[in-house]
């Protein structure tokens, strides 16, 4: 079992920045992938970051590259999402997953452990 439970999320202006934090995400077989995810009211959930357990290899959507850094700490069983240059369409739900890989995981094919989620909001 993976017990996954997200932090950092609030209230902030365009241009701003959070740091979105999982705990629990310790390696297991179960979560050799974690990944962020998001979901706003009436639109279809989307990938936004995902990661191995090595941390070497990290996988981004495009409306987040060059923006957003997944990273992660086994030995403090943390996932972290540092989202800078904020904007509005950024705004939503956000959940981190774990998965035993990473293939499609924009697709949130594999994720079977899921977080509850934090807000982000991010104002014009």
């Amino acid at each position: 079992q993976v017990h996954l439970a997200e932090s950092g999320g609030g209230s902030v202006q365009a241009g701003g920045s959070l740091r979105l934090s999982c705990s629990g995400a310790g390696y297991t077989s179960s979560s050799n992938c974690m990944a962020w995810f998001r979901q706003a009211p009436g639109k279809e959930r989307e990938g936004v970051a995902a990661i191995y357990a090595g941390g070497g290899s990290t996988f981004y959507a495009d409306s987040v590259k060059g923006r957003f850094t997944i990273s992660r700490d086994n030995t403090k069983n943390t996932v972290s999402l540092q989202m800078n240059s904020l904007k509005p369409e950024d705004t939503s739900m956000y959940y981190c997953a774990a998965a035993p890989n990473c293939v499609n995981w924009y697709a949130g094919r594999w994720f079977n452990y899921w977080g509850q989620g934090t807000q982000v909001t991010v104002s014009s």
